[in-house]
């Protein structure tokens, strides 16, 4: 019988702490949903003692969530124990992560503790944290930077401890992938009780071999991986979850063991993860990337028409990339939409289906044919209740070369109206700084972005801005608009009320 690999899935805490990539309460929880589709076995929900908004989101997330284990980070000090308990105390099943960095630049000059105070403190605290739940996992930070033998003494200590898993992460990206081998083969080899845990391994891709390294890992007796979909995480981010599955299913007759994610979940989550956070994926990205699975080469079209075998070692449906079995357009009914969203992975509730179809019946009188990723971002600009604190009711630009471009905003904010006028360089710093008017806030403009969603000269724009307001954490905000000044508008207001119910 195979041997089952756990994915442990840290998109909402390393990921999320990647610059431009912070996701507010209402977004942590769909993207806890959906890994929760995804079969994910464990989700690391955040770093509870870090703030009180993200205990908030980690104790909503083990409300709402079942069927995978829901995970709070801790470093190894009591307080941090503590607060990681009373966020996932009401999981289904809770987990606590403890970590404390085992290499010799970590201890002298962040720790500041010697080889024996780092022993003592991973011994008290993992015991601490067992007093809560049985399930406690203990991370060896800058482990492939440590000395082995005294990493070996660690992660004894923290068995004996009561860990249950054993995290050996590189937090550098520092190996590579025979290197990582050797050192769990020792560590497996010189460990005290190391045959009675989980091994786990998260990797960090600065020198862009963290799935590899975990697929090093995996042969080596890793028994979990630690990854975040897309990448994301940390500098050059984490182990891709999508390029990790893919390969161990792909390569069954190599690895010979099992995971329990949906496959078919894969795009659908990447595509929300990438609408959440603004941060899209290269189109040369593997797995869910756009150009993924094209071919353009005159012999690859020829042979993946006779066999698609012949270039494609898996297909697009097994992550869940739809076939496009229907068009959509202004005579489509709502029982078709509702079946084309189901397609695509789509499951909303009935207030957001209903305001999804109404878009979709404006977007239609502009568009001849609505694609799929027309649906995926009508979905994506649908505000969970409670976000809209103002919505755009109109605006005129009036813009040129010769002329100093101006814009009137009107929002409303409940029953209010409000309207403002701005002049400026351009077209859409005219319109922001209408709304700053409105606001009455001080708003900085990180970062923008426009791109298109489909071809032709319908297609819907996509604009992401990344604000900060007084001194704020950057929030990303999303529009999107056959017009590309209403698409950048929206985004604008999107952040905006991000940050107020953040």
């Amino acid at each position: 019988m195979a041997r089952t690999i756990r994915i442990f899935d840290t998109t909402l805490r390393d990921g999320e702490q990647s610059p431009g990539c912070s996701m507010n309460l209402n977004e942590k929880i769909e993207v806890a949903k959906q890994l929760e589709a995804l079969k994910v076995d464990i989700i690391e929900a955040g770093f509870a003692a870090s703030s009180p908004g993200d205990a908030a989101a980690i104790a909503a997330i083990a409300d709402n969530v079942r069927g995978s284990t829901i995970c709070s980070l801790a470093r190894c000090v009591e307080k941090d124990i503590d607060a990681a308990w009373n966020a996932i105390r009401r999981a289904e099943s809770a987990r606590i992560h403890t970590f404390l960095a085992t290499s010799p630049v970590h201890m002298e000059y962040k720790l500041k503790m010697t080889p024996d105070e780092v022993i003592e403190s991973v011994a008290h605290n993992v015991a601490y944290a067992k007093k809560y739940c049985d399930d406690i996992e203990f991370s060896a930070e800058d482990a492939t930077r440590s000395d082995l033998d005294f990493l070996c003494r660690v992660v004894e200590t923290a068995i004996k401890a009561g860990a249950t898993t054993i995290n050996i992460p590189d937090t550098v990206g520092y190996m590579i992938p025979e290197e990582y081998a050797s050192r769990i083969h020792y560590l497996r080899e010189h460990t005290e009780g190391i045959e009675n845990v989980v091994l786990s391994c998260h990797m960090h891709n600065d020198l862009g071999m963290a799935v590899a390294n975990s697929l090093a890992g995996v042969e080596a007796g890793i028994d979990q991986i630690e990854c975040a979909i897309n990448g994301i995480g940390e500098r050059a981010g984490n182990a891709s979850l999508e390029e990790c599955v893919m390969a161990l299913n792909t390569r069954k007759d190599l690895f010979g063991v099992d995971c329990n994610i949906d496959t078919h979940q894969i795009y659908r989550a990447s595509r929300m993860i990438q609408t959440i956070t603004g941060v899209s994926v290269a189109p040369t990205k593997p797995i869910v990337g756009a150009n993924a699975f094209a071919h353009e080469a005159g012999i690859h079209q020829h042979g993946v028409m006779a066999n698609k075998e012949t270039y494609e070692i898996m297909t697009p449906e097994s992550v869940g990339i739809p076939k496009n079995a229907i068009v959509l357009g202004k005579h489509s009914g709502r029982h078709a939409f509702e079946d084309r969203l189901r397609e695509l992975g789509y499951s909303l509730d009935k207030e957001k289906l209903d305001k999804t179809f109404e878009k979709f019946k404006v977007l239609a009188d502009k568009k001849k044919v609505i694609k799929d990723r027309d649906l995926e971002a009508l979905v994506g600009a649908v505000p969970v209740s409670g976000e809209e604190r103002y919505t755009l009711d109109r605006f005129v630009i009036n813009s040129g070369n010769s002329i100093t471009s101006t814009a009137v905003i009107r929002v409303k904010k409940g029953e209010d109206v409000f309207e403002r006028v701005a002049a400026s360089d351009g077209p859409i710093n005219a319109a922001f700084r209408a709304i700053n008017k409105i606001v009455d806030k001080d708003v900085e403009l990180e970062d923008y972005t426009l791109r298109s969603m489909t071809d032709g000269e319908d297609a819907q724009a996509e604009a992401i801005v990344k604000i900060s307001i007084d001194g704020s954490e950057i929030v990303t905000g999303r529009g999107v608009s056959t017009d590309v000044i209403e698409a950048s508008i929206k985004a604008y207001i999107n952040g905006i009320n991000k940050y107020f119910i953040d």
